[in-house]
């Protein structure tokens, strides 16, 4: 199974991408604006490479529940000067992680090879055009609504094998619109639209999306069903974010989103040679 992204090419199955976080918003559940100045975003970027990220992904409006969209010129400001230092000092590629096509583009153009967009749900095709342009890697997440009111009243008669069919008409549409399967991660979006229940179903059935033939990747990171399961704080839950990683892994997910690279890392490694044993 190949994932095509720009210049970027991994063969599947393959040991474990760990995807890093690097939030340059004011207002993110997990890290709260620690690295909104770009200065701050970058070092953070370079570290999280040094501790073993395969790829890096740059935020500019957080996604967290309730949270309202931001101007599109700000958001291009918060993620390019970024975005442009990281490609200029890292040999990993780098994701953007935005709905807007605009910022796609722009981010595309200054050193991006993926865009994660958790609007995937979206009718309009343009982002997907964007994409198919610039010949970039695409991460199609499900969610449920929109991020402002995505959490009020998720429901679902089988959300299992809602979320599977939304991935096959969205393999269509996407091909339709010059982005080619091989180009595609799935994610399942896991708090984007779901109740606790919800996503432990998700987590607990995550092989059968593999039926897709395309890599899965998880972000699980710090998330709120994991404070409703164990009471945790957002800074006290990596060892719930490590249970799910490494579950995940077993489960024939590729990629992991995180914030603690050089943990989940190494979780991962150990359950690898484990399987691999």
């Amino acid at each position: 199974m190949l994932w095509e992204a720009g210049p970027h090419r991994w063969e599947f199955p393959r040991r474990t991408l760990v995807m890093g976080i690097v939030n340059v918003t004011p207002d993110s559940f997990a890290d709260g604006g620690r690295y909104f100045d770009p200065e701050r975003a970058v070092a953070h970027g370079l570290e999280l490479a040094a501790q073993g990220a395969d790829l890096l992904d740059v935020g500019g409006e957080s996604t967290r529940p309730g949270a309202e969209p931001v101007p599109l010129e700000e958001e291009l400001r918060r993620v390019l000067p970024v975005i442009r230092s990281l490609a200029r000092q890292v040999r990993i590629p780098i994701s953007v992680d935005t709905v807007k096509p605009e910022v796609a583009a722009e981010a595309l153009a200054a050193g991006a090879c993926i865009v994660n967009d958790v609007a995937a749900n979206r009718s309009d095709p343009t982002l997907w055009r964007v994409v198919a342009e610039a010949r970039a890697g695409y991460v199609c997440m499900h969610m449920q609504g929109c991020p402002r009111t995505m959490q009020q009243r998720p429901t679902y008669r089988d959300v299992v094998a809602e979320v599977s069919a939304f991935f096959g008409e969205r393999l269509e549409r996407l091909a339709g619109a010059g982005v080619p399967p091989q180009r595609v991660v799935l994610d399942v979006g896991i708090g984007f639209g779901k109740t606790c229940e919800h996503n432990l179903q998700l987590l607990r059935e995550l092989a059968s999306f593999t039926r897709w033939g395309r890599p899965l990747l998880l972000g699980v990171s710090r998330k709120s069903f994991l404070g409703v399961l164990t009471g945790a704080a957002v800074a006290d839950r990596l060892p719930g974010s490590l249970a799910c990683a490494v579950w995940a892994v077993t489960r024939g997910v590729a990629i992991l989103r995180v914030h603690d690279v050089a943990e989940t890392v190494q979780a991962v490694r150990v359950i690898e040679a484990v399987l691999k044993a």
